[in-house]
């Protein structure tokens, strides 16, 4: 079933989609090329890919992420040099409008490679060609209206090769329903694993709401760094009343670089944070004037503190940057929170820390370079 209704609004969950992708592209570019140029004999090409492109704006004319990514592209020389965009929608309509609308922008001759646009049905054929190619540094991006055509497969097959990310659109609606429906368990068992499937769905029996979506998240995240890929970060998206999960964008990446650039993206694009602890959600009822008890009790920050001193006990001069990379994978913390907290610790006296010339750290901050030295 074809579904263009995602289009036909422009709704502000749409927009923060678009902005983490395209943002992330901006800053994963400049990292790639500025490899490619320190080693010239590599590629000096870098790929985006979208194989759900859709028709390349939303009913209201907003530009959609094909756009935004071809329009950044234009703006830089290097990318301009570099970028091939391949875009691709089993729409045919979707395609047409797409081609006509990417010809349409301003100085899209500039490009040294012209954008291409697809009309095919993701599944087995294009998993199978890009499991046989070796690919340039590729950003892929993934998203189905619902699960059709996204696999681990699919998503794998993407991230074998230097410099490649993923990331993908997970309708955890559809999903959620379609964990028990008989008919779609081909398309579960793509998404999960064939017996992590099955698994799940007894994992989920008697379940409620906010058990099933942590159980299915985890589950998901676990099958994804099964295949190889380490570092895996999910974004939550709720629904106009803020009462239920729409759907997560979920983030894969075999490089802790890629993860920190992407934590810092989606830690600024969600609406709220307690104790700068980012909620790593994008929630319309956050803008509502409104503090829950659960969120007045929560202190994120106070059980990093204690989590430091515990996880790190007895070890001696670990640097700043050497602890965050050690311990926030998989955890909704940022580098500031590190430092913050780090900072607290040294200032009451639980930890000692030196700078790299053998003096203390200057006060109200906390490098990278500091040392630490945590109590037995």
């Amino acid at each position: 079933m074809t579904d263009n209704s995602f289009f036909e609004e422009h709704k502000e969950q749409s927009v923060v989609k678009s902005i983490i992708v395209a943002k992330y592209f901006n800053v994963w570019s400049n990292v790639i090329i500025n490899t490619q140029k320190r080693y010239p004999r590599r590629s000096q090409k870098i790929a985006y890919i979208d194989l759900f492109a859709g028709p390349g704006r939303y009913k209201d004319g907003t530009q959609s992420t094909p756009l935004k990514i071809i329009t950044n592209a234009i703006g830089k020389r290097d990318l301009r040099e570099r970028l091939i965009a391949i875009f691709n929608d089993k729409n045919e309509k979707n395609s047409k409008d797409l081609e006509k609308t990417i010809k349409e922008i301003p100085k899209i001759e500039t490009l040294k490679y012209e954008p291409k646009v697809h009309n095919q049905e993701v599944g087995e054929k294009i998993v199978n060609m890009f499991e046989r190619m070796n690919l340039v540094p590729t950003l892929f991006f993934i998203d189905p209206w619902g699960y059709k055509g996204l696999s681990l497969r699919l998503v794998n097959s993407v991230l074998k090769n230097w410099g490649c990310d993923a990331i993908f659109f997970f309708n955890y609606n559809r999903i959620n329903m379609g964990i028990n429906n008989e008919a779609v368990k081909e398309h579960m068992q793509a998404l999960f694993g064939e017996k992590q499937a099955t698994l799940l769905k007894n994992k989920l029996m008697e379940k409620n709401s906010c058990q099933r979506e942590l159980i299915i998240i985890e589950e998901l995240c676990q099958a994804l760094k099964a295949y190889g890929s380490r570092y895996v970060l999910p974004f939550r998206f709720k629904n106009d009343k803020g009462n239920r999960t729409s759907h997560h964008l979920i983030f894969v990446s075999k490089h802790f670089r890629g993860y920190e650039i992407m934590k810092d993206i989606m830690a600024r694009e969600s609406t709220s944070d307690t104790q700068n602890v980012p909620s790593f959600e994008y929630n319309p009822a956050d803008f509502l004037p409104q503090q829950t008890l659960l969120f007045q009790l929560s202190r994120p920050l106070d059980d990093l503190k204690k989590d430091l001193l515990e996880t790190f006990k007895g070890q001696k001069l670990i640097t700043m940057q050497n602890i965050y990379e050690r311990h926030n994978v998989d955890k909704p913390y940022i580098k500031k929170n590190y430092k913050d907290v780090l900072r607290e610790l040294y200032d009451e006296g639980s930890i000692e820390a030196i700078g790299p010339k053998g003096k203390p750290p200057k006060k109200g901050t906390f490098g990278d370079k500091i040392k630490v030295t945590f109590p037995d």
